[in-house]
């Protein structure tokens, strides 16, 4: 086996095969991914999430994670949004020439280790490689199947007046993460990207039988443009606190440095939801006795309006119109 990847490595061949074999199904080999066949067959009944998604994230390798463990958190997260339990995941690796496979195997790793975190298997995938100089080391596509539980009704459409909004920790903490990896920029503590999965923190929010209306993780745009997407979607006005949103002092040390605002940083382990009012406060309880959920808290209510946006009260007791992101802040955040 070469330490690197060569061109055969995709041919389809006995080279291809090895890889496969010998590098890739060592990590994440189970009783479907071991058939080998063209397609996954799974055992589905009820109602079922699905979705899709592609990670190019640059650079690949940044503290508190690297592209392998963001593709498994991306994914499941995605489907825990809509309350599903996630099953299983396809994954497929577009690969350099010349890419190590030590590299490799690091990343396979962390896809491993973060799968039976979220207690998701790897059922089928695929591995191009392409030319040197035609994709950047490594990109990473996953398909994701989940099983929504009974009784659960989550989407962004269904936001009512009155609903708590309610976010589980600090913002900024992933894209701050990739830029201080990009541009060299250091801290009196490490700070690392929040990339986590939160299925098991959904779950934990549905048991308590709240009425909770939305759920998003808020990725690429931040905060600020998912709360956008969410007022847009259930026609509704969001109101927010500046004072209630928690920020990391590196994080804003950062963004002030660079120019940016929190509210338009990616996060890759944080959700926003939106729950009754009755019922936040249980909800609440219950986060913040899962780890990634302790920093829990109210930042807002949802009002009735003819024309959907999101305000924010600041510090200094002004209101402040959070409009969507516009153009691109920091590019392959994930």
């Amino acid at each position: 086996m070469s330490d690197t990847i060569l061109l055969a490595h995709g041919s389809g061949g006995k080279m291809a095969h090895r890889l496969i074999e010998e590098v890739i199904l060592s990590d994440l080999s189970n009783r479907v991914l071991a058939r080998m066949d063209d397609s996954a067959v799974l055992d589905l009944s009820g109602r079922t999430a699905f979705t899709t998604d592609s990670y190019v994230v640059s650079p690949i390798f940044f503290p508190g994670g690297d592209i392998g463990k963001l593709a498994v958190c991306g994914t499941t997260n995605d489907l825990a949004m809509s309350g599903a339990d996630p099953l299983y995941l396809s994954l497929s690796f577009i690969i350099e020439e010349g890419f190590p496979i030590s590299d490799l195997k690091r990343i396979l790793s962390s896809i491993r280790n973060t799968a039976r975190e979220a207690g998701v298997q790897i059922v089928t995938g695929d591995t191009k490689v392409v030319n040197r100089g035609n994709v950047d080391k490594l990109y990473i596509n996953t398909a994701g199947i989940g099983k929504i539980p009974s009784g659960a009704n989550i989407s962004g459409a269904n936001i009512a007046p009155g609903d708590k909004v309610i976010l589980s920790g600090s913002i900024g903490d992933h894209g701050i993460a990739i830029m201080s990896k990009r541009e060299g920029l250091h801290f009196s503590t490490e700070l690392e990207s929040d990339c986590a999965p939160l299925s098991g923190l959904v779950a934990d929010m549905i048991a308590t039988g709240a009425r909770i209306h939305a759920l998003r993780d808020p990725t690429r745009g931040g905060l600020a443009t998912t709360l956008n997407e969410l007022s847009d979607q259930s026609g509704v006005k969001i109101m927010i606190e500046e004072e209630k949103i928690p920020v990391r002092d590196e994080v804003l040390g950062a963004c002030e440095m660079l120019g940016f605002d929190p509210l338009y940083v990616a996060n890759e382990g944080k959700l926003v939801a939106f729950v009754a009012p009755e019922d936040a406060e249980s909800v609440i309880a219950a986060m913040r006795k899962n780890k990634y959920g302790a920093q829990a808290t109210i930042i807002g209510q949802v009002e009735q309006t003819e024309n959907p946006c999101v305000v924010m009260k600041t510090v200094l007791g002004a209101s402040r119109l959070i409009d969507m992101l516009v153009g691109d802040l920091l590019p392959r955040i994930c």
